[in-house]
């Protein structure tokens, strides 16, 4: 049951699923802890090779860390929101435009430095500006980094297009 699509009729291919992940712009990335609770945080993300790739900073003690220290499963959600088409008769008939994309898997901690600044020259390729130039090169901080890794274990995806009725 874990991901499935009950309405068929949004469900879009895995393929358009993984073109919409790669484009996507916020990942939210939940997370469980140890007291029962569920914890949801958005991320930047890079989805390569089958993977999905999220950093956070200098914060070795956050509740995203302890918790897939203890439990390294992960559900991440991608969405874009379009227009709200209002229904014919009554405000409940109404649809909301939206495309989608749920992934379940395992999240691994990636220590080596090079995987962390191919991260950070992929991560500035999907969210830069190709006119940036900096003084310097390189990424002196990437010690304070910690990246991650998400096995993909099922992903699908939901396209709405409003209403068809």
């Amino acid at each position: 049951m874990r991901g499935a699509i009950q309405n068929k009729r949004v469900e879009i291919s895995q393929e358009d699923a993984k073109h919409f992940l790669k484009m996507a712009k916020v990942a939210h990335v939940a997370t469980g802890g140890s007291d029962g609770f569920p914890y949801v945080i958005p991320l930047v993300y890079l989805y390569e090779n089958e993977k999905v790739y999220l950093h956070i900073g200098n914060i070795r003690e956050s509740h995203f860390w302890e918790n897939i220290k203890e439990n390294p499963k992960v559900c991440i959600e991608v969405s874009e929101m379009g227009d709200l088409h209002p229904g014919k008769k009554y405000a409940c008939q109404s649809a909301l435009v939206y495309t989608s994309v749920v992934v379940f898997g395992t999240i691994r901690r990636i220590e080596e430095e090079k995987e962390k600044e191919l991260f950070f020259d992929r991560l500035l390729e999907k969210y830069g500006d190709p006119s940036w130039t900096f003084e310097r090169k390189g990424y002196p901080i990437l010690p304070k980094i910690e990246l991650f890794e998400v096995d993909i274990e099922r992903l699908t995806g939901k396209l709405n297009e409003g209403l068809i009725h």
